[in-house]
């Protein structure tokens, strides 16, 4: 099979999507794998380490033009006029992005294959969860950044000064990017409160249990009242393959103290405060109602070494499969077929197709299970 790697061109985007070990893996099983000039520099893989592993190096046009595009982030829209009947293995969280992206992968006839919804044996999200851990260490680490005054924030600081603990942060969901967020916040020392449906789930991730956090129940009145005096809000809440809730309204947003901040880490699934947009590294946050909105779409790409590492040490069995056995190898298993988003130029999932107004591009597909 050709594979190829473009480069990433989303705002300040620095992972790839391969590494040259994924390189040299595939081209051991007679894979031909292209990637484009660059792509790996800005997470510390040169040309030449590209090259020795077995790949060509090409350019844009001819890293897309093959039967297999592995990608970091959803095609762009000026990566549209690349896109033909071909196979995208990608971040795509089509839920919470554009319909336009939607419409032009259902006319070039792509078969999109989603890492977020590409679920294991047991129903996790092997793909999605190291990009979530990632995303959630940052979300504290971003909010304190803009809590200083020199960023207009509020000027509290997160942690312990002297055994004293300063900072209140409230983190809205209790799944990957809860746990890290509240992992790093403990580690501070700041107030820690997770919100979450079940407490006693919850313990049993925690064993023994982070000290410094208060477990509290997530429902509409529970989160106008934490929210009230937190110094920094992050919102962690993933809805599979749909768009995440607003949990948070303008009004409940409106109650918050000037200078505190949210980090929306759901940006990408839509947002879970109802007053974010997404941003871009170059222009991180934005302020409305006196409250600093960070709501970076690719969180991950700030810290691209250790993201293409563990997004790429994740992704490689999954590439491996589909070169040597097509889509055959994803909708023999009923977890793995979750992936395809797209077959075909045809929406095979009926929640995304309904989410997105276009269920006359909806077609079922059989998988292992039998159900559509």
């Amino acid at each position: 099979m050709k594979i190829g790697v473009p480069k990433e061109i989303k705002d300040q985007e620095a992972r790839v999507a391969m590494v040259p070990a994924s390189v040299t893996a595939l081209v051991a099983e007679g894979n031909v794998v292209v990637v484009e000039q660059d792509a790996g520099i800005g997470s510390g893989f040169t040309n030449e380490q590209y090259k020795e592993a077995g790949a060509s190096l090409v350019s844009a046009d001819e890293a897309w033009d093959v039967e297999l595009v592995v990608k970091v982030k959803e095609p762009q829209q000026s990566e549209y006029r690349y896109l033909k009947a071909q196979m995208v293995f990608t971040f795509f969280h089509l839920a919470g992005a554009s319909k336009c992206l939607a419409e032009m992968l259902i006319k070039q006839k792509v078969t999109a294959i989603a890492y977020e919804s590409l679920e294991d044996e047991a129903g996790r999200l092997p793909i999605l969860e190291p990009m979530s851990a990632i995303a959630g260490n940052m979300s504290v680490l971003m909010g304190a950044y803009y809590l200083a005054s020199f960023n207009h924030g509020n000027g509290m600081q997160l942690g312990a000064v002297l055994g004293q603990t300063y900072g209140k942060v409230v983190v809205i969901g209790d799944g990957v990017v809860g746990q890290h967020a509240a992992r790093v916040a403990e580690g501070m020392g700041a107030e820690i409160i997770v919100m979450g449906l079940d407490e006693n789930e919850w313990n049993l991730k925690h064993e023994p249990k982070l000290a410094k956090v208060k477990f509290v129940e997530s429902n509409k009145k529970n989160i106008a009242e934490q929210i009230i005096n937190a110094d920094l809000v992050v919102g962690a809440v993933l809805c599979r393959g749909d768009k995440a809730p607003k949990v948070v309204t303008e009004e409940m947003l409106k109650t918050m103290r000037s200078g505190s901040v949210i980090v929306d880490v759901s940006i990408d699934q839509g947002g879970c405060f109802e007053t974010s947009r997404p941003t871009c590294h170059t222009k991180p946050v934005f302020v409305k109602h006196g409250v600093i909105h960070y709501c970076v779409s690719n969180m991950p790409g700030a810290y691209p070494k250790a993201s293409t590492i563990a997004l790429t040490n994740t992704t490689i069995p999954y590439i491996q499969d589909i070169s040597r056995n097509g889509l055959a190898g994803l909708l023999c298993d009923s977890a793995k077929s979750k992936a395809i988003n797209i077959y075909e130029g045809k929406i095979v999932e009926k929640k995304l197709a309904k989410k997105l107004n276009l269920m006359d591009k909806y077609q079922s597909i059989k998988r292992a299970s039998g159900t559509e």
